[in-house]
C-alpha cells in the first residue's frame, strides 16, 4: 500500500475551481487539486449543505474576485516610487512596502512579464503567487461571522483544497 501511495503519478491532478455561497450571502471560491474530480465534487457540495451555503455554477461568484499575482522582493534602499514608475509598463498595479519586504501586485496574466522585468534588474524575489481579492467586501454580524467560519474551516480541510476566497469583510 506505501509503495503504491508513493508512485502515484501526479499528472492526474486537475485543478478545479468551485463557486458558492455561504450563509448570509457570502461569496466564496475555492481552488483545489485533485486526482478523483467525483470525491471533490462531493466532498465540497456536502460542506456547503451542512452549513446552509450553496455551491454555484461556473461563474457565479468569480466575477466579483480580481485575480491578481504578487510578487515580494527584498528592501534594499528602492525607492518605491521609481519601482513603481519601472514596472508600470509590465503590467504592476501597485507596489507598497512592510515591514517582511517590498510587495508588487499586478494581474494574473502579467505574472510572466512582471517577472523577467525583476529578473532584469537584478531584484531577487523572496516569494510569489496569485491571490483573488474581492472587488467588495460584505459585512455580517458576529454570530452570522461564526457560522460563516464553520464552513470555512470545513472547507480548508479538505485535502484536495489548495485555497479558499471569501468576501467577508
Amino acid at each position: 500500500a506505501i509503495k503504491r501511495a508513493s508512485e502515484k503519478n501526479q499528472d492526474n491532478y486537475k485543478e478545479i475551481l468551485f463557486e458558492g455561497y455561504a450563509p448570509h450571502g457570502v461569496a466564496v471560491l475555492v481552488e483545489t487539486a485533485t486526482d478523483n474530480n467525483t470525491r471533490t465534487v462531493a466532498n465540497i457540495r456536502s460542506y456547503f449543505n451542512k452549513h446552509d451555503g450553496n455551491l454555484g455554477t461556473s461563474g457565479s461568484v468569480s466575477f466579483m474576485f480580481d485575480h491578481t499575482c504578487n510578487f515580494r522582493i527584498e528592501k534594499q534602499n528602492i525607492d518605491i516610487e521609481n519601482l513603481e514608475f519601472d514596472l508600470i509598463d509590465f503590467g504592476v498595479e501597485e507596489v507598497f512596502e512592510d515591514e517582511d519586504g517590498i510587495l508588487i501586485y499586478g494581474p494574473f496574466d502579467s505574472f510572466g512579464e512582471i517577472q523577467k522585468a525583476l529578473e532584469s534588474m537584478d531584484k531577487e524575489i523572496i516569494s510569489s503567487g496569485f491571490d483573488r481579492i474581492p472587488k467588495t467586501l460584505k459585512k455580517v454580524a458576529e454570530e452570522e461571522k461564526i457560522e460563516i467560519e464553520k464552513l470555512l474551516e470545513k472547507i480548508e480541510n479538505d485535502d484536495d483544497v489548495q485555497n479558499v476566497f471569501h468576501n467577508m469583510n
